[in-house]
């Protein structure tokens, strides 16, 4: 599957937000990481080419960052740099507060929007900028890498 066969079978109703949402992150998004399907999600990862080891769960695997879908009640966004650094993390739960009517509806890496009109996208473009592949690299050797 390809991130636009991914997009072509979103319902109608939330097309535009997952759009949007896509859209965000490829114009914030650092050099080096790939959008690519990963897990069944459209994923941003730090590829082979910059980073062999790959994933330390499935070396088979690239290093993975981040990541959005549609869920059947919401559209979820991953990002393993907001799981990975408790500043980060304290940024954006401050940040999202000032930006977005909507409740907060986290989980580790993983922010619920259970509304398109709910999507902070200003917010989105600057937690997608904040972090460089190398940076991602230093934090996920540092925090997960054994």
């Amino acid at each position: 599957m390809t991130v636009t066969d991914y997009i072509a079978l979103v319902p109608e109703d939330r097309k535009e937000g997952i759009n949007t949402l896509r859209e965000t992150i490829l114009k914030n998004l650092p050099t080096g990481f790939e959008e690519c399907i990963s897990y069944g999600m459209i994923g941003y990862v730090v590829p082979h080419s910059i980073y062999p080891s790959g994933y330390h769960c499935d070396s088979k695997l690239p290093l993975p960052f981040m990541a959005f879908a549609n869920q059947k009640n919401f559209i979820s966004f991953y990002h393993m740099g907001i799981y990975a650094e408790p500043s980060l993390m304290n940024w954006f739960t401050t940040e999202f507060g000032k930006r977005s009517k909507a409740k907060l509806d986290m989980g580790k890496s993983c922010i619920r929007f259970k509304k398109v009109e709910g999507i902070p996208f200003d917010l989105i473009g600057e937690l997608v900028a904040k972090t460089s592949v190398i940076d991602w690299i230093e934090t996920y050797e540092k925090n997960y890498k054994r």
